[in-house]
Formats: structure tokens, C-alpha cells, sequence
């Protein structure tokens, strides 16, 4: 498939371009709006983070913003049921996907507003997110569909029972949830990787409703992901730096969530069958973009849990050693270490997604040329500290010299 099939594809059935653009814009602005009424509510309710000793910002700073989230997506998802190009998406019969993501966003967001008010041990917490991730079992959203790249005919489809499914599902959930809420350490970095990792799992679920001619199954995940997109776009207004509100543990368990849900529903769910004998890249093109997505926030996730655990600490106490941190360190601005980390996880999404899109040596290039000029950007600061320091020497050196 090209990108200018995928674009035209607009007209034919079963891509409902411009509604899910709809869906996006009306979760920009609803979200857009409702922080700001947010933002007055938590000043008075108290929820305010004082800055600590790890933390980046200096003022203290309202929470709560991932209620406006909340009620961007909500608000957005009861407008797509209404348009009736989506309203076939939203049939009980198929799938409950978009209730469930309601139903489980509503809970991490409550547990997130108390831990963001009256804060929570780690306990509760995790307790909160596989809640969360059990009523997503519960309403059917689980990924009992695995593909195994051996076995004949080029792969297989490992099925799996509802049990190991229902694990699967939890386990992948809590770690996305607690990877976004690790990473959202910067102004406006979790909002941003966000919107990037939905945007790139609803380009997936076009460019898959597109191969399917319009498969009713495929519509949540791309209704999800576009208002979750929307979203996240609406609060990044608020949030960049300087940040005028946080989005809390409530927006950013809120988008783990989301994007777990979407990666489930449009990844956990799709059979050989979706794709026939092609290479191994693109059968295996939609669990590289759950990993893709969440590249960044995982590994960073990793890393604390290792550091903290070789320390004798928990795993879940704070410290100031995460990867925006040591960017920060080797001399990048706050807002240039949010836009380094946005080209790394956008290189990496787009890139898998893009093995679907186009022509796949095209994409190897592509992603190669990105990854390389991430890495140049990244290094920026310490190549020109190293370059300042030769300089220093050779003046000192020439200094010598003359005296000599």
C-alpha cells in the first residue's frame, strides 16, 4: 500500500478519514478548554506540586490535567458515536472496546486525582492500575492473539485462553501505564510522547481498516487513538515549558492506559490471515509498534527499576537519574531535551508504522538517516564541550609557547 492510496482513501469505504479527524479536533478543543477550568478547580482543591528536590520546575504548579484529558476523550468518543460513519464501531455485537476504554480511563483517572490531591504509597497504587487493566478484561479487551514469527508457512498465530490472555493483557497495561507515568518528569514530554504514540497507532489502524476494507473490529482502536491524539494535542498548550499546569499521575496513567488499550485492541487481535506469507518485518509490524511507541518510556522504566533495585531502594522511589534528567546534565535546555526525546520516539514509530505504508527498504533508509541525526542532536552539547575544552588547551598550549 502507498501513502497516496492511504490518502485517497478517504473516499472509499470503511476509511472514515475526515470523521476520525473530527474525532481528533473535538478532543484538542474540548481538552484545550476544560484545563483551564481545571486549572482554577485544583488551585482551590489544593492540588498544587511544591518543587522538591528532583523535580525541574521552581514555582509550585496545579495539577489535575489529566481530568481535562479525561473529558476531551470523553466528550469526543460520545461525539464519534453519533456520526454514523463510526456509529458501526460502537455496536455492542462486535466489541465493547471504546466503553471499556472509558470505564478503565474513569478509574486510573480517580486514582490518579487522589494520588495527585492526597498522594498514595506504591501499593495502592499498582492495586489502581490492575484494576484498571481488569475491567479492560472484563468489557473484552484482551490480547489473546500472538504471532509467532517460526513455525510453518512462513509463522503462526499462537491463541491464547482467557486467563493467559486476561495476564497478558494486565501485565502489559500496568507497564505501559507505569512507563508513561516514570517518563513525565519535563513540561510537556509525557502529553507529547502521547500524542506521537497514538498518532502513529492510528495511522496503523487507517492503513489496517484500509487492507481489511473496513473491518467493524478495526474502528476502536482508530477512534481511540485519534482522541487520545486530540487529547493530548489540546493539553500541550498548558503543559509546555513553562508548564501553567501538570498533567499528574491522572494524565499520565491516563494515556499509558490508552495507548494500551489501543495497542490491544488494534495489535492483540489480528490473525496470519490479516496478513498472508509476507516478510517477517511486516508480519510482525504491529508488535513493533507497541514496542516502538513505548521504546523510550520502557527502557527508562527499566533503567530506574535496575539503578533503584542495585541501591537496596524500591523500585518505585523517586530520584532524579532518568533519561530527561541525564540529558539535562550534559547541557541541553529543558525544551530541547522534550524535543530531543519526541525525534527518538518519533523516529522509531513512524518508522514502524511506516513498513506498512510504503515501500520497506525506503523505510530501512529512512529510519537509519533519523536514528543518526537523533543521535547527532543528542551528542550536541557534549561535542561542543569537548570542543571548548580542545580550544582552552590549544590557547593554553600557544600561551606556554609565546612565554617560552
Amino acid at each position: 500500500m502507498t501513502v497516496e492510496i492511504l490518502a485517497q482513501s478517504g473516499q472509499g469505504a470503511g476509511v472514515p478519514i475526515r470523521e476520525l479527524l473530527l474525532v481528533f479536533l473535538t478532543a484538542a478543543v474540548v481538552t484545550f478548554l476544560a484545563t483551564g477550568g481545571v486549572r482554577v478547580l485544583a488551585i482551590k482543591f489544593g492540588a498544587v506540586a511544591a518543587p522538591r528536590e528532583r523535580d525541574v520546575h521552581v514555582t509550585p504548579t496545579p495539577r489535575l490535567g489529566g481530568t481535562g484529558m479525561y473529558l476531551g476523550m470523553l466528550v469526543a468518543l460520545l461525539f464519534a458515536s453519533q456520526l454514523p460513519a463510526l456509529a458501526r464501531g460502537f455496536n455492542p455485537e462486535y466489541n465493547q472496546d471504546v466503553p471499556a476504554a472509558m470505564v478503565a480511563g474513569f478509574v486510573i483517572v480517580a486514582v490518579g486525582i487522589i494520588d495527585d490531591r492526597w498522594g498514595l504509597d506504591a501499593l495502592t497504587k499498582f492495586v489502581g492500575q490492575v484494576t484498571a487493566a481488569g475491567v479492560l478484561v472484563v468489557m473484552g479487551v484482551s490480547w489473546y492473539l500472538l504471532y509467532l514469527p517460526w513455525g510453518p508457512d512462513g509463522g503462526s498465530t499462537l491463541v491464547l485462553d482467557q486467563l493467559q490472555a486476561g495476564l497478558v493483557t494486565v501485565l502489559i497495561t500496568v507497564v505501559m501505564v507505569n512507563a508513561m507515568n516514570f517518563v513525565d518528569g519535563l513540561d510537556g514530554l509525557a502529553a507529547g510522547l502521547g500524542l506521537i504514540a497514538s498518532l502513529a497507532i492510528c495511522v496503523f489502524s487507517v492503513g489496517l481498516l484500509h487492507e481489511q476494507g473496513g473491518d467493524v473490529s478495526i474502528y476502536p482502536p482508530a477512534v481511540i487513538a485519534a482522541a487520545l491524539a486530540g487529547a493530548c494535542l489540546g493539553f500541550l498548550p498548558h503543559n509546555f515549558q513553562p508548564a501553567r499546569i501538570f498533567m499528574g499521575d491522572s494524565g499520565s496513567m491516563l494515556i499509558g492506559l490508552m495507548l494500551a488499550t489501543v495497542a490491544t485492541s488494534a495489535s492483540g487481535r489480528i490473525p496470519l490471515v490479516a496478513y498472508g506469507p509476507r516478510d517477517l518485518l511486516g508480519l510482525l509490524s504491529p508488535l513493533l509498534l507497541v514496542g516502538a511507541v513505548m521504546f523510550i518510556p520502557i527502557l527508562d522504566l527499566l533503567l530506574a527499576v535496575i539503578r533503584r533495585t542495585r541501591a537496596g531502594r524500591s523500585p518505585f522511589s523517586p530520584d532524579k537519574m532518568h533519561l530527561h534528567h541525564r540529558l539535562l546534565q550534559i547541557g541541553h535546555s529543558h525544551r530541547r531535551v522534550v524535543l530531543v526525546i519526541y525525534l527518538w520516539v518519533g523516529v522509531l514509530a513512524f518508522g514502524a508504522v511506516g513498513s506498512s505504508l510504503i515501500d520497506r527498504r525506503i523505510v530501512v533508509l529512512l529510519v537509519a538517516a533519523g536514528l543518526v541525526f537523533a543521535l547527532v542532536v543528542t551528542a550536541v552539547p557534549t561535542i561542543r564541550l569537548d570542543m571548548a575544552r580542545q580550544n582552552r588547551r590549544t590557547r593554553k598550549a600557544g600561551r606556554r609557547g609565546r612565554r617560552g
